[in-house]
């Protein structure tokens, strides 16, 4: 017997026309035939589009670089995990024996690739104007966060950091310089106490190629 779904299209902002979609999305490959990930497929590559538009309309000023570092917070494991803990979508997945003995309705993973599957379904039983609306709605929170914070490039980024941690400034050292005079290419390695080894990075002018080097230096530290 299916659960009351009506709880988690209310918190969705949906209902759909087509349930099959949604108990799909919520079924883990564990369960048998037809699970989730197709669906899941689908509903990540919607979320990274969407979310992807929404930052270049927010941050008209913001580089790539920096557009690609804030949609990577808005799309990773921890926010899907909180989003499907809003939902409480643990009591709706439906599982397999062995993933229901071992708590798989709490685990990270799972509620992550089911909260893209609910993506991917909602898209399939209304379209793009309905995902959009969902995603809007579920990502308003971590999307004003990100919106709140003043854009910094990652250099000042990673200096604040290690102030924060009293640490030693990262230091920059060029490796390579190569290239034609007009179309240089540059790699840079940047030292961070903290990192067991330098965080290299690439670009088309040493300061670029320093910006670089410091967003793998945070990336490695695991630093938004």
């Amino acid at each position: 017997m299916n659960p009351n779904y009506n709880p988690l299209c209310q918190a969705l902002g949906y209902h759909f026309k087509k349930l099959d979609y949604l108990i799909t999305a919520l079924t883990h490959r564990s369960a048998g035939m037809p699970n989730n990930e197709r669906l899941e497929f689908l509903g990540d590559a919607l979320l990274s589009c969407i979310t992807a538009e929404v930052l270049f309309e927010r941050f008209p000023l913001a580089r790539e670089g920096e557009l690609t570092r804030l949609r990577a917070n808005l799309v990773k494991r921890d926010t899907l995990v909180k989003i499907a803990q809003h939902l409480e979508l643990g009591k709706y997945l439906r599982l397999g024996g062995g993933e229901l003995k071992t708590g798989g309705e709490q685990r990270a993973s799972i509620l992550s690739d089911a909260v893209e599957a609910i993506i991917g379904a909602i898209y399939q039983d209304g379209g793009m104007k309905a995902c959009y609306s969902v995603i809007l709605q579920l990502w308003q929170q971590p999307i004003n966060a990100l919106s709140k914070r003043k854009i910094k490039d990652p250099k000042t980024r990673l200096q604040e950091y290690s102030q924060a941690k009293q640490l030693p400034l990262p230091t920059y050292q060029v490796l390579y310089i190569g290239g034609t005079p007009h179309a240089q290419q540059f790699e840079v390695e940047c030292i961070v106490p903290g990192l067991e080894q330098p965080a290299s990075g690439r670009g088309e002018s040493r300061r670029r190629a320093e910006q670089s080097a410091a967003a793998s230096a945070l990336s490695i530290l695991n630093v938004e």
